[in-house]
C-alpha cells in the first residue's frame, strides 16, 4: 500500500540530547528495501504561490495559504504492506524528533 509521508516543521522539537537519526542513512536504507519510492525538501514557503478559483476567476497568492509555525518541508513517498510499517518509517525519519510527520494512504478510487 502507498502512503504521502508529510515532512513538517515543529515549533516544539524534542529536547532528548542523545544524536538524531542520520537523513542520509535513513534514505539510504529505506530506498535500499524498497520503502521509499521518491522524497524530497521543499523550498521555503516564502516561495510557495497559494492558487484558488472562485466564481470563475483566477486568484494567485504569493506565500503559503494559512499562517502557521508548522510547515510541510518535505515529502516521501512510501510503499508499505500497513499503516503500522508506514508508522515504523516513519518513527525512524530524523524530523520525528525535530519535527512531526504525518502520514495518509493514497486513495484508492478503483474500490
Amino acid at each position: 500500500m502507498k502512503y504521502m509521508m508529510f515532512v513538517c516543521s515543529d515549533p516544539e522539537p524534542d529536547t532528548d540530547p542523545t544524536p538524531e537519526p542520520d537523513i542520509d542513512v535513513w534514505v539510504t536504507e529505506n530506498d535500499a528495501a524498497g520503502r521509499r519510492l521518491q522524497g524530497a525538501a521543499l523550498a521555503p514557503t516564502a516561495s510557495a504561490t497559494t492558487v484558488r478559483v472562485r466564481d470563475g476567476r483566477l486568484l494567485v497568492s504569493d506565500g503559503p495559504f494559512t499562517e502557521t509555525k508548522e510547515v510541510i518541508v518535505g515529502f516521501d513517498l512510501l510503499e508499505c504492506a500497513d499503516l503500522d510499517e508506514a508508522i515504523e518509517v516513519a518513527r525512524t525519519h530524523p524530523m520525528a524528533r525535530n519535527g512531526r510527520i504525518e502520514i495518509r494512504p493514497l486513495a484508492d478510487f478503483e474500490q
